[in-house]
């Protein structure tokens, strides 16, 4: 049997993991939005979506948004982890697919509303060797949170990392 009290006392015992709160707050009227990322500076954007959504095309859609999410998510976490082993990096380039089935958002059908598919293409100038890109890129993959996300929302996510000389 399952001692409470002690099992408290290993909850209370365990080191609590420290987060940092992201927040965004918007409004906005019909499919069109302005939204505030909440900082020490403020950051100011506006989404809307495609016509044939009931918007206007005057903004990226939360979609585009979505896919930009995972290239700069990615640059900003091989940065990091590319200061942590030692390696010079240079220009980014990125190309992302979604391939997107608008049936259940525009239609109401039955099924998933996620991308069925996301593909990624990578480019990055470094001095790193083949075996430490080959750590750099799996690595940078395993830590950002927005390549996290989609490889566990259960989309087909594949991804093609190309090393370029520094130039």
């Amino acid at each position: 049997m399952l001692d409470a009290s002690r099992t408290t006392d290993i909850v209370d015992a365990m080191p609590i993991k420290q987060t940092v709160p992201f927040v965004v707050d918007a409004e906005g009227t019909g499919v069109a939005q302005r939204l505030v990322a909440a900082g020490e500076h403020e950051h100011v954007f506006s989404t809307d979506s495609l016509p044939s959504f009931g918007g206007e095309d005057a903004a990226p859609s939360p979609l585009s948004y979505l896919l930009g999410a995972l290239t700069s998510c990615n640059q900003v976490t091989g940065s990091l982890v590319a200061s942590g082993l030692g390696i010079e990096v240079g220009r980014w380039s990125f190309h992302i697919q979604g391939d997107l089935d608008p049936s259940v958002i525009a239609g109401g059908a039955e099924g998933n509303a996620n991308f069925d598919r996301v593909a990624v293409r990578v480019s990055v100038e470094t001095d790193a060797t083949e075996e430490q890109f080959a750590t750099f890129s799996s690595e940078t993959e395993r830590r950002c949170p927005v390549t996290q996300m989609f490889k566990r929302s259960g989309l087909a996510y594949s991804s093609d990392w190309k090393r370029l000389p520094l130039a």
